[in-house]
């Protein structure tokens, strides 16, 4: 493999020591983003977090441009401006002034190992602890229910409280889960947030899932990252949803369906839940046999004393 740093330029002159934060938010695109709920995320976060360009990617190197032609606008008769893609690592600040990371741009089309290493060693250099990313995926749930999530990490201990809905499933790989594997490979804490999105809603902005992102972020890393012109925006976004489906009989009733197997599903998973917990909390069969052990010892002892 060639040098992965021959692919980043610093954008600063500052040591490591002042650019870098113990956070890293990785927002590479990829196969599915359901509900644009990245493309939010890092829309958010860019325009609230004073971002400073730490250092960026030769994306000539890594984009196949015929494959996702940029644009180009056209004025009456001359071109005047073209959208060059960009993959760059930004340093940023939350609502208290602690610093953080994110890497954002198109997902490259080629020399996914060679990113990946670079991605390794700008977190060692840069004093990264942790690395998080979030994205949506399109399932059946309704959108008048709590948003949920698949988590994933490099190490269980990351999410102790993990309430897994899939089992073992082979999925198209992208870059951004291939960072993940890799960086835990070599010892990085890394964390992944899968919104489910509702499969209808899936090729609109559905700010319900960004919010919740940003919540559970904050939830792994102490930033306080602001929400609430999000949340007003998502408000927007469910009012919206609501009023054409209650114009459309059809879908409407296609949603109640969806919101009774969601209820149901609920309901069995929580019942689930329940019955481990009392199965938790009876006696194992060491310690039954134990205690019967320690009855006929005494039964015995009080014979023989008869």
């Amino acid at each position: 493999m060639r040098d992965p740093m021959e692919l980043v330029r610093f954008e600063q002159d500052a040591h490591a020591s002042e650019l870098g934060a113990r956070t890293l938010i990785v927002a590479l695109g990829g196969l599915i983003d359901a509900g644009n709920t990245q493309r939010l995320l890092v829309q958010h976060l860019l325009a609230n977090g004073d971002p400073v360009v730490v250092a960026s990617f030769d994306i000539d190197q890594l984009l196949d441009y015929r494959g996702r032609r940029p644009l180009m606008t056209f004025e009456r008769d001359r071109f005047t401006s073209y959208e060059d893609p960009s993959l760059n690592l930004y340093r940023l600040t939350d609502d208290e002034g602690t610093p953080y990371l994110l890497l954002a741009g198109p997902e490259p089309d080629y020399q996914w190992e060679r990113v990946s290493e670079a991605v390794r060693v700008l977190t060692r250099r840069l004093g990264v602890q942790l690395v998080i990313s979030a994205h949506g995926i399109p399932m059946a749930v309704p959108h008048t229910r709590p948003v949920g999530m698949t988590k994933y990490a490099t190490d269980r201990r990351l999410i102790p409280d993990n309430d897994a809905v899939f089992g073992e499933v082979q999925v198209p790989g992208n870059l951004e889960q291939l960072v993940h594997l890799r960086l835990g490979e070599s010892g990085v804490d890394a964390i992944g947030l899968a919104l489910h999105v509702p499969h209808y809603l899936a090729a609109m902005d559905f700010g319900d899932a960004t919010v919740a992102a940003i919540d559970t972020i904050v939830g792994f890393t102490g930033l306080s990252l602001p929400v609430t012109d999000l949340a007003m925006q998502a408000e927007l976004h469910r009012a919206e949803i609501s009023r054409q489906i209650e114009a459309n009989p059809e879908i409407r009733d296609v949603v109640q369906g969806i919101e009774q197997q969601y209820d149901a599903f609920a309901q069995g998973r929580q019942r689930q839940n329940l019955l481990a917990t009392e199965l938790a909390e009876l006696p194992s069969a060491e310690e039954i046999g134990a205690e019967f052990e320690e009855f006929l010892r005494t039964e015995v002892g009080d014979d023989d004393e008869d």
